[in-house]
């Protein structure tokens, strides 16, 4: 049976970034090049999303946004329905998306100087955001045991200085997929307790969850409500971010007070397109649309793995969350650039380089399978091909 997500759409010539940037970066031409790296998907997002959208441009006037409340009506029904998590208005705060949520976070609650906890290997921006503020890194590495990331907490206390102000939590954790437990959560609500930090949770791809995995929202974990920083979007579940439209949700009334000022500071509001598209997607059609989703992506998850296991030395991380495969070439004993060279120049595809994600990320790439099947398979079979002679 054929799916929504199986159509073909040509990006290529649409001020796309994924597309139209990766000869650039990567020297894979998008005629027979295969975009596999900016976390953004080639679907359409739901009707309903389209329907608001065409409703602005129908009334054809394009002011200043006023009355919200619908927009953080739908926010307040998406955490409920979908997350078990009751939220208050008054928490929410709209950013220029999250990376932008995470600049002023930092900003909020560090000065120049101060080091900000990752557990990498993480999302990239994290690090591009804090060194560009004059902030420190602090790197705790993931442990790696039997094939997926754990948190070692028995290892971090003596990776810390003292000058830490800040933490920064990716869960679901990208690159590696992982839906952190409830216990791993609650370790990491007392770390920041110990060590007095403020916690930002990034829990931005929270509704791509593969089928049967549940996410904890950080909100929902014991002792932690006094320090906690909420970012969530919708813009990475309907595939909107080009609307950059992120909310950081605080509910305790003292750090809500402080983003409040350097958001006033800053002179930030947000765009009214943003907030009509995620108002509109925070709704039962747009949660049928991701439950249609998230199962289409295992499957594009399965075709992957399959692949990726037919070459030695070769294994994808167990996907749990997000639609970013994280793969270890480590094995090959090739070094960065012969996997490289056979994966963009050989098989022609442009992944995401593992190193960017800081320690512990050197022998990855990262995938994006949030594209038509047709070419998740096109993808495995030239991988297969540029590694022919490991098999």
């Amino acid at each position: 049976m054929t799916s929504r997500f199986d159509e073909v759409i040509d990006r290529v010539g649409t001020h796309c970034a994924k597309w139209d940037k990766m000869e650039a970066l990567y020297g894979v031409s998008p005629d027979d090049g295969l975009a596999m790296w900016v976390a953004d998907m080639d679907f359409r997002p739901p009707d309903c999303v389209q329907v608001a959208l065409q409703g602005m441009v129908d009334h054809g006037v394009y002011g200043y946004f006023g009355d919200d409340s619908d927009y953080l009506g739908a926010i307040r029904w998406w955490m409920s329905h979908r997350h078990g998590w009751e939220v208050s208005p008054e928490w929410v705060f709209t950013t220029h998306g999250l990376v932008n949520g995470t600049a002023i976070c930092v900003d909020t609650w560090t000065d120049p100087g101060d080091a900000v906890v990752l557990f990498t290997p993480v999302y990239h921006a994290f690090s591009r955001v804090i060194k560009a503020a004059g902030r420190t890194v602090r790197e705790l590495p993931l442990a790696l045991t039997d094939g997926r990331y754990e948190m070692d907490f028995s290892a971090y206390d003596a990776l810390m200085t003292g000058s830490e102000k800040l933490l920064m939590l990716c869960s679901p954790h990208n690159p590696g997929g992982r839906v952190w437990t409830r216990d791993e959560l609650q370790q990491l609500a007392e770390f920041a307790r110990k060590h007095d930090l403020v916690l930002v949770s990034d829990e931005i791809h929270h509704d791509l969850l593969m089928p049967g995995q549940v996410h904890t929202p950080m909100a929902l974990i014991d002792g932690v409500t006094d320090r906690l920083v909420m970012m969530t979007a919708s813009t990475k579940t309907f595939n909107i971010a080009g609307s950059h439209t992120g909310n950081v949700i605080i509910p305790d009334p003292k750090l809500r007070a402080q983003f409040a000022a350097r958001m006033a500071g800053l002179g930030l509001s947000p765009n009214s397109f943003g907030l009509v598209m995620a108002t509109a997607a925070y709704s039962p059609e747009g949660a049928a649309w991701v439950d249609e989703l998230t199962v289409y992506l295992d499957g594009n998850r399965k075709v992957l793995d399959a692949a990726i296991s037919a070459i030695p030395g070769v294994s994808a991380m167990p996907l749990e969350a997000t639609y970013l495969s994280w793969v270890d070439f480590g094995g090959t004993g090739m070094d960065e650039a012969e996997i490289s060279r056979r994966v963009q120049q050989e098989a022609r595809i442009a992944p995401n380089q593992g190193r960017t994600f800081g320690t512990g990320g050197e022998s990855f790439l990262r995938f994006n399978i949030a594209t038509p099947r047709a070419r998740v398979i096109e993808a495995g079979e030239r991988l297969q091909a540029a590694f022919s002679d490991l098999q």
